[in-house]
């Protein structure tokens, strides 16, 4: 299949999902294109729950999610090859050290540039983190590992949770700046959280 080289569009359809204690979201369509769409919503609304669906770590009970023709429960593959979950947190791999997580992901999705997650690194002062083990990071330092591959890997859908929490005022202000890019903005669907109106150019604001 031929993927559309850009403006891709997020399809959110039926879905229905269930944790044991709870239903999250039923009947739920949504639907996200090119550029910033920010994602809104009380606490335990779903935010992060939608997120994590979109980016393929959760499985719906019912329905499609789909990246323009992709779909991420009939080619599973294919759409997680396109799409990043930035969460924030500590990733369960305590073993690798940094440089062996990051080339873990620059494997995953083909295309990758090295030497792009490499000005991204610098840019998020982490260059000398590379040999440490990945435990040895700082909450805030997780943060801009994931951050710095969620800006240099070649994906079409960007799912950021929470993208400006922990981070340093230089790290913020770059961070805008390269979301805020509008060859970014054309080529990708970027879906992200936040509690605060985010400083970057939105094309849609989501309630859920």
């Amino acid at each position: 299949m031929e993927l559309n080289a850009c403006s891709p569009t997020l399809h959110i359809e039926h879905l229905d999902f269930h944790f044991p204690t709870h239903s999250v979201f039923q009947g739920c369509n949504l639907q996200f294109g090119p550029g910033i769409s920010w994602l809104r919503g009380a606490n335990g609304a779903g935010k992060t729950t939608l997120l994590k669906l979109a980016g393929g770590a959760l499985l719906p009970a019912r329905g499609a999610i789909r990246l323009d023709d992709v779909d991420s429960g009939r080619m599973p593959l294919a759409y997680r090859a396109q799409a990043f979950y930035c969460g924030g947190d500590a990733p369960a791999l305590p073993w690798l050290q940094v440089h062996e997580f990051l080339d873990l992901h620059l494997a995953l999705y083909p295309g990758s540039d090295q030497s792009l997650l490499n000005d991204e690194l610098s840019a998020f002062a982490l260059t000398s983190t590379l040999q440490q083990s990945i435990t040895a990071l700082s909450l805030g330092q997780h943060k801009k590992l994931q951050l710095a591959l969620a800006l240099a890997l070649p994906v079409r859908l960007l799912l950021i949770d929470e993208p400006f929490n922990g981070l340093d005022a230089s790290a913020m202000a770059y961070l805008r700046q390269r979301l805020s890019d509008p060859s970014r903005l054309a080529r990708q669907c970027i879906v992200l959280t936040s509690h605060l109106v985010p400083d970057v150019p939105l094309a849609a604001t989501v309630e859920i």
